[in-house]
């Protein structure tokens, strides 16, 4: 099997382990110097980072959907549906109600450990399913 289609396995593997919610199998795919873009601010690097990411979740029950994988080199992209029910979302209440919500991760994969990852979702999305409303300002 070639590395890309290796890869390609792994980074999907990754997306299926965060509905399972087992995140010390995350933490074994993931490379000792990991960091995310474009998730939570000042996330340690490596599996500790992970931890810390899933633990600013609070309680969550979520499933992915995956809809696209597109690999080269050493880079694995992810396009995919979350559904998802939690307390709340950037400080908003959630009040049981579901979300659904796309995102699209690109993962750098080495020696078959994930190095960095970047993260690209429709958070705006999310806030306002939970009934959060744009108002304009007057200046």
């Amino acid at each position: 099997m070639s590395n890309i289609e290796n890869n390609k396995i792994i980074a999907r593997r990754w997306i299926e382990l965060i509905s399972e919610h087992n995140i010390e199998d995350i933490c074994e795919m993931t490379a000792p110097n990991w960091k995310m873009h474009g998730g939570l601010p000042g996330l340690s690097p490596g599996p500790d980072g992970v931890r810390q990411l899933f633990a600013s979740f609070g309680d969550i029950d979520q499933k992915w959907t995956i809809e696209d994988v597109i690999a080269e080199a050493d880079k694995v992209v992810v396009r995919a549906t979350n559904t998802c029910t939690q307390e709340s979302f950037f400080g908003i209440p959630a009040r049981g109600r579901q979300q659904t919500f796309t995102a699209t991760f690109i993962h750098r994969i080495v020696d078959g450990k994930i190095t960095e990852t970047w993260r690209n979702a429709d958070d705006l999305g999310r806030v306002l399913q939970l009934g959060a409303r744009i108002e304009p300002t007057d200046h």
